[in-house]
């Protein structure tokens, strides 16, 4: 029956809105699914009303923390409240039992019973006033203020030792052992030297990869001299020759002239605006330290390159000073190449003696040809690099040519095309650009090609 249960010590779970009530099970209405606790605390501490009732519907958990003697816990017949059982719980939540002496129940939870009036820490806080000492009123006073004295369930301290062996540590990671066991079947079974999924650190490769080739490149005719990039991959250098002949083979599949000019320039520009100190030097707010750059170009190929370049660096507001000397003839592409520098602002002269005397941020030297080597006992070339050697700023040559002699002017970077020329020494760091060559020009020459580049059109190379 429902009165077989009334003087149980209960523990009401209202969610998180209300909170949680304890308290003495004063009386138990089916009719209404209601159920009364007098004395209740609330989250802990003493309710300031002596009953409080609740529906069924705000009940999320009910736990019986202490069944008074004489009471059959195993009755659920004739309309009484079995711990086992949902009574209250209509909308479908569970009753369930922590009291002391209920199967499957934990360890008691110490609850102030009838006639407590505040937990012990609070009654140690606050000791009883004496009435006569402290000059205050009769001893009914302080017991007034004060309440009852403290709830003797209060005296049992909490068992950690006992809550603790409750989890059994041992038990628990055995079972989850098994249960990977289990998952893994087939995998379980693998060899003492096998490693499976489950044990790659954070920092492996889960999946299984070739492994890398780093020659990919091969070369029916070698240069002499192999280099690498930064992530290892060689790339063997070529002799002029060989490189005239894929250039022509480029050509005759559209890749003409004026496209290896634009490309080339793009490519030097770029690693010349690096050079110069990139976004830290080339700001809005930094227009009155423009950079300067000095270009020695001559009347070739070589020198067309260099001109794209400049243009380019122009537009980037680089202050660029161009030295070609005066030729009655030249070349249509570098004549188209020296129309287009003259719309950007730049400044063109043909004297040495117009060249700035103090040193410029950067030298970029054009001077030199693959197919005229005589350029060299021309005076204006002479003059040239004296000034670039003596100007003591950085020098970045762009497709330098392969002399069997050092180069006229010492270079700190040179940048070749496609792919290096066995370059000296004194050429400095070798960079490579990508121009856009197609794979298969590069095989039609007898080269089996695959791009180093990445993600980038310049990259440095290292001597092997």
């Amino acid at each position: 029956m429902a009165e077989d249960w009334l003087g149980s010590l209960v523990s009401i779970n209202c969610g998180k809105t209300l909170g949680v009530y304890q308290g003495e099970v004063s009386s138990v209405d089916q009719a209404t699914q209601t159920i009364s606790l007098r004395q209740p605390f609330h989250n802990g501490i003493r309710c300031p009303v002596p009953e409080v009732t609740f529906s069924a519907m705000d009940i999320k958990e009910l736990k019986i923390l202490d069944i008074p003697n004489g009471v059959n816990t195993s009755s659920s017949g004739g309309g009484g409240l079995d711990p086992g059982s949902s009574s209250l719980g209509h909308s479908g939540r569970s009753v369930r039992s922590a009291g002391g002496g209920g199967p499957g129940g934990s360890a008691p939870v110490a609850v102030p019973r009838k006639g407590a009036s505040n937990t012990r820490g609070l009654s140690q806080a606050t000791p009883k006033k004496n009435g006569v000492k402290n000059g205050g009123g009769p001893k009914a006073k302080d017991d007034e203020c004060f309440g009852d004295g403290a709830d003797e369930a209060l005296d049992a301290d909490f068992d950690f030792e006992g809550n603790l062996a409750l989890f059994d540590k041992a038990a628990v990671f055995s079972q989850i052992d098994t249960s990977e066991r289990r998952g893994n079947g087939a995998r379980s079974r693998s060899t003492p030297g096998e490693r499976t999924p489950s044990r790659y650190r954070h920092d492996e490769n889960i999946l299984e990869a070739k492994p890398v080739t780093y020659r990919q490149i091969s070369v029916p005719q070698q240069g002499g001299k192999e280099y690498c990039t930064d992530s290892g991959l060689v790339v063997p250098s070529v002799p002029y020759e060989l490189q005239k002949r894929l250039l022509s083979a480029a050509e005759r599949h559209g890749l003409s002239l004026e496209r290896r000019l634009e490309m080339t320039g793009v490519c030097a520009s770029q690693m010349a605006l690096t050079l110069l100190g990139g976004p830290n030097r080339l700001t809005p707010k930094n227009v009155h330290q423009r950079p300067t750059v000095a270009l020695l170009c001559g009347p070739h190929v070589q020198g067309a390159q260099g001109i794209s370049c400049g243009r380019h660096l122009a537009n980037h507001e680089v202050e660029v000073i161009l030295f070609l000397p005066n030729f009655v003839k030249m070349l249509e592409s570098l004549a188209s190449e020296l129309t287009l520098f003259s719309k950007t602002g730049g400044k063109q002269v043909s004297s040495i003696k117009d060249l700035p005397d103090s040193p410029v941020d950067l030298v970029i030297n054009c001077l030199d040809c693959h197919e005229n080597a005589l350029l060299r006992d021309q005076p204006w070339y002479r003059a040239a690099a004296d000034w670039a050697n003596h100007n003591r700023a950085p020098v970045l040559s762009i497709d330098p040519p392969v002399s069997g002699q050092e180069q006229a002017v010492e270079a700190k970077w040179s940048l070749c095309l496609g792919l290096p020329l066995p370059l000296a020494e004194s050429a400095g760091r070798v960079y490579l650009c990508d121009i856009g060559v197609p794979r298969q020009v590069f095989q039609e020459v007898g080269i089996n090609y695959h791009s180093p580049f990445g993600c980038k059109f310049v990259i440095p190379l290292h001597s092997a």
